[in-house]
């Protein structure tokens, strides 16, 4: 058994990793050890160049670097015995999302699904069994730039080769449904690229999960607002989840605003963490195996 703190190392110091990074100093669960970066950092811990220099100090390890390496550095650290926490999307490639949810089995692990633990989501999930039968689900997404302004410094996610917003943010609404409505399938989906080589600049599709459809249209670089749009439709209540954290219901007139105090943060999901390297199974953590399932989703849109 692990005593606190949990000692932890973040691979990875972009902007979710130096947030993580921020969010586990304050948390008293947990002593942040070293950070980990291919390029020089000035931090307030020792940052070093490869995993390698600190898997023997640490309990755990939280992984953000681009997706196409979390598999190297996912198995390096199950290797060692170390608990992983993972950025979404798990991996890049189907075969290496298989494996790292299969080496998790039995582990302490998770993947950092922003929707997973938000006030939101278990609203959505509590009032669900109560909205009538369900027609359908629909997910909008708008971005009028890409990478958004604060991940213009990752070039890497305007390339098709890892980046792209249906991985780095349509996968979250893939993780949301496919909890509420169980595994999905695809039907239809395809994306439009501008270039070889460039990340896409549009996404439609039907899934489905179960027998209800799921709806995906998505868009970026053009004019209007920037838009996370998710809703469930049923046939004596609809739910609405709008900029990822706001709720609203309709019976069939307007949408009206549900008070939520709002949950859900990285702090709250490293508190989740701690308790599956402690051996416990937190019910709003996001595991590999979901992690893998939203990887054979949104990899179908991008074939």
């Amino acid at each position: 058994m692990i005593a606190d703190p949990i000692r932890l190392a973040v691979v990875g110091l972009g902007a979710m990793g130096t947030r993580m990074l921020t969010a586990a100093r304050q948390h008293p669960g947990y002593t942040v050890v070293a950070g980990v970066d291919v390029a020089p950092r000035a931090l307030d811990v020792p940052v070093f160049s490869s995993l390698d220099d600190v898997l023997s100090d640490v309990d755990a390890v939280y992984v953000s670097t681009p997706p196409a390496s979390h598999a190297e550095l996912v198995l390096k650290a199950f290797a060692a015995g170390k608990a992983v926490f993972c950025e979404k999307p798990l991996a890049v490639d189907l075969a290496e999302a298989r494996a790292l949810a299969e080496a998790a089995a039995g582990r302490p692990n998770a993947v950092n699904f922003a929707l997973s633990d938000m006030a939101a989501t278990l609203e959505i999930e509590r009032r669900l069994p109560s909205i009538g039968e369900l027609r359908g689900v629909e997910v909008r997404l708008q971005f009028p730039r890409w990478p958004r302004a604060f991940q213009a410094d990752a070039t890497w996610l305007s390339r098709a080769e890892q980046g792209g917003f249906v991985r780095e943010v349509l996968s979250h609404f893939v993780y949301l449904t496919d909890r509420l409505l169980g595994p999905l399938t695809v039907e239809s989906v395809s994306a439009d690229f501008p270039e070889p080589g460039a990340a896409e600049v549009a996404a439609r599709g039907v899934l489905r999960g179960g027998d209800v459809p799921v709806h995906v249209s998505a868009f970026s670089g053009l004019a209007g607002p920037e838009v996370y749009e998710w809703t469930v439709w049923g046939t004596e209540r609809s739910l609405r989840l709008d900029q990822w954290a706001l709720l609203s219901t309709s019976d069939g007139g307007p949408w009206e605003r549900v008070e939520l105090e709002q949950t859900g943060s990285d702090y709250s999901r490293l508190t989740s963490f701690a308790r599956a390297v402690r051996g416990e199974h937190p019910r709003d953590l996001a595991d590999f195996a979901a992690g893998q399932r939203v990887v054979e989703v949104v990899e179908a849109f991008l074939r």
